[in-house]
């Protein structure tokens, strides 16, 4: 956990950087050496390579086998069950990949559902969507955190988030261009629908890859972005735990954006409750 808040887990979207060299990982580390380094220096992992497909079994042990306790490590769930078959005739495909990320034991944090942007030639409109959904989340393999991800901001009304309530699966927070500030969203709604939440600071992909292709350091000053985060963490940490992830493309460079944050944190003062 951080050291900012008990409940607050933060770490990165992957670990396997080679820009990481020399600025978060020593020089020089062997790539099977840097998720055991990367486990010293934060409490939780969130991997994306299970995107497209779900590890061997033997890969999750040797992974468990480098963990601390109280690490948590996140997946996402595999394409096949979110972009290509949308939730439907995949309860086989569902079941392997969370028998292989049990092999992480108490480590496993909360899998992820990432689901892509809907727009009118998919097909997908969202009573389509709430209908599939309805019928997969009490599909959903029991005992296990699962964090949904939608990138239709029109799609996070009361509809959506009464159903993901009713199982106790949070809705990711995303910051992206495409998605409404976090400030914002959470004046219009209660974001929470689980005992967690899932924070993911993506960014802007494209337009950071017209600046850079190299990940160690800051390019993009995200001080501003990162200040209307910090009262939007402190009342979802009243109620529940959050896991947080920075992925390189959020502003350069992962581990910088997590150092920004805390420094943020220790200067913002805590208001009161009224």
């Amino acid at each position: 956990m951080s050291q900012l808040h008990p409940r607050l887990h933060l770490g990165t979207s992957s670990w396997s950087s080679k820009d990481w060299e020399g600025v978060f990982y020593p020089a020089g580390i062997a790539p099977r050496d840097m998720l055991g380094h990367y486990a010293t220096r934060l409490s939780c992992v969130e991997a994306g390579s299970t995107f497209y497909g779900p590890p061997a079994a033997a890969t999750v042990r040797r992974w468990r086998s480098i963990l601390p306790e109280g690490f948590r490590f996140t997946a996402k769930v595999p394409k096949v069950i979110t972009h290509e078959k949308v939730m439907e005739g995949c309860d086989e495909e569902m079941a392997a990949f969370v028998a292989v990320m049990d092999e992480l034991g108490e480590r496993l944090g909360p899998l992820l559902p990432q689901f892509p942007y809907f727009n009118k030639a998919s097909g997908m409109t969202q009573p389509a969507f709430l209908s599939r959904l309805g019928s997969f989340l009490p599909r959903l393999p029991a005992g296990h955190r699962f964090a949904l991800e939608i990138r239709n901001k029109e799609w996070l009304e009361p509809p959506l988030l009464e159903l993901l309530a009713r199982h106790n699966v949070a809705v990711a927070l995303i910051d992206h261009p495409w998605m409404p500030r976090i400030d914002r969203m959470m004046d219009s709604i209660d974001p929470l629908t689980a005992d967690f939440t899932s924070v993911r600071w993506l960014g802007d992909r494209h337009g950071i890859e017209r600046r850079t292709l190299q990940w160690d350091k800051l390019i993009v000053d995200r001080t501003a972005d990162m200040r209307l985060w910090i009262p939007a963490l402190r009342s979802l940490l009243a109620r529940a735990t959050v896991y947080g992830f920075f992925n390189n493309h959020y502003a350069g460079h992962a581990p910088g954006s997590i150092a920004l944050l805390e420094k943020l944190w220790n200067e913002e003062p805590v208001t009161p409750p009224a």
